[in-house]
């Protein structure tokens, strides 16, 4: 059989599955792997149609059993920005996970004030002065998910990889 997959995709692949499914555990909002495994995807995926194209198809398959929101396309356009960032930052760092967080926040939020605020000036800044407490959680959970996925992956690249 063959495989359009080599053993390091498959890895980078299951690791953004297992975070995933982190999103079907409890967990406080937004404090979720989302936006790191597009970031993730993006960084590490050599082949760069598979760096933008499974961060949402992982994504998609999560929300098959979560469920899908009227924001969803603005979530699923913020993840495809982030994996070009990834992409372009080439690594999972400091400034390209808060990039991301930021990315998030806007585009995420533009569709919420566009399905549920009033179309104004006052109306925008309500719905982005009412998302910042889930700003600050996403960000906590983007930093967090983003060096252990980064960090567990360098390892299992340096050790693993390396030997096959």
């Amino acid at each position: 059989m063959i495989s359009i997959f080599n053993k390091r995709q498959l890895i980078i692949l299951g690791m953004m599955l297992a975070a995933i499914l982190v999103r079907l555990l409890p967990h406080p909002p937004n404090v979720t792997p989302v936006t790191t495994i597009a970031l993730f995807g993006g960084a590490f995926f050599n082949d760069k149609r598979l760096g933008l194209i499974l961060p949402l198809v992982v994504m998609f398959i999560s929300d098959i059993f979560i469920g899908f929101s009227t924001i969803s396309l603005f979530v699923y356009a913020a993840l495809f920005c982030i994996s070009i960032l990834g992409q372009y930052f080439k690594k999972v760092n400091f400034g390209s996970i808060l990039a991301s967080s930021i990315i998030f926040f806007i585009v995420s939020n533009f569709g919420v004030w566009i399905i549920g605020y009033p179309k104004t000036w006052h109306g925008l800044l309500e719905c982005y002065t009412l998302a910042i407490p889930f700003f600050r959680n996403a960000i906590i959970g983007d930093f967090l998910f983003s060096f252990i996925m980064a960090y567990s992956f360098l390892i299992v690249e340096k050790y693993y990889l390396k030997t096959i």
